[in-house]
């Protein structure tokens, strides 16, 4: 198994390990381990819909061979209307943007013109499953056009471009800090930063109170880069992730994706086997993982 497949492993687990928790408050809780039931009632190892909508874009480019909008939104119509790419069979979890973007498309709507514009389409439902595009010999413009399917707003499409940076360069062996700072500075080169993420090269500095756990896409990303370059391990990670509450399958997720990539499978400070054991249909998302490195990263 390759990096791909730590990473999106790594999603898968820490998605999983948020679940239970899902809108609950900071400290009104403590998560110290894969548990099960708690939000939604479910059995330990279930994925969320950020697992969900990333096995439907890997499956989408792995079986074109590329990036291509018509089959990444149909398995999103998959996904949403006949419960593809769950671990049960249940869709469960939908953000407002991503639900009217898949129903524009379902009614006819072409690709480039389903993702929500406004301000207030800036949800972290295009983040949570974009980590793909790291691994996917493309370009920028690439990541924005998988990203604005559903989230096409500046705020969205910057947060999305700057996680696909940070993941590429701890892919070389960077350090978390560093490659934060590295990716920030690659993108800025390329594309103007919103003023909303422009204290993404701080974050560093802050103290977890000052850490916003939220769906707003802005929010989700500092949240899992603080947890990634505060941790050093991807048990820590994920469990730091989760215990700031609130959007907790998500910034587990988003932050798991990373740690993944830093510290593999396995071992001290990888993901625990024990958790991926417990992973709803974990062998069929290894084996789709293979196959697109076989297909895409060859």
């Amino acid at each position: 198994m390759g990096k791909f497949t730590d990473a999106i492993m790594g999603l898968v687990v820490g998605d999983a390990v948020g679940v239970p928790f899902e809108f609950r408050k900071r400290d009104t809780f403590t998560a110290d381990d894969m548990t099960g039931y708690g939000t939604y009632g479910l059995p330990a190892g279930t994925w969320s819909d950020d697992s969900s909508m990333t096995l439907a874009t890997i499956y989408s480019i792995a079986d074109r061979g590329r990036v291509n909008t018509e089959a990444i939104m149909q398995s999103f119509w998959s996904w949403y209307y006949h419960a593809e790419f769950t671990p049960y069979g249940e869709v469960f979890d939908v953000g407002n943007t991503t639900r009217q973007a898949i129903q524009r498309y379902a009614t006819g709507f072409p690709t480039s013109a389903c993702g929500g514009k406004t301000e207030r389409d800036n949800g972290n439902g295009a983040l949570m499953r974009i980590l793909p595009l790291a691994f996917y010999p493309g370009s920028l413009a690439d990541v924005i056009t998988v990203a604005s399917l559903t989230h096409n707003h500046r705020i969205s499409n910057t947060a999305c471009a700057l996680y696909v940076a940070i993941a590429r360069f701890l892919m070389t062996g960077m350090d978390a800090k560093r490659a934060i700072l590295e990716g920030f500075e690659k993108i800025e080169r390329v594309m103007p930063i919103p003023d909303e993420l422009c204290g993404i090269p701080y974050l560093f500095y802050k103290k977890r109170h000052e850490i916003k756990s939220t769906g707003y896409v802005v929010d989700t990303l500092e949240a899992a880069l603080w947890c990634v370059a505060k941790s050093t391990s991807y048990r820590e990670c994920v469990l730091l992730a989760v215990n700031l509450g609130e959007d907790t399958d998500t910034v587990a997720a988003v932050a798991g994706g990373l740690a993944g990539i830093l510290y593999g499978i396995g071992g001290k400070k990888g993901i625990p086997e024990e958790w991926i054991e417990q992973i709803a249909k974990k062998d069929e998302i290894a084996a789709l993982c293979e196959r697109f490195e076989n297909k895409i990263m060859a």
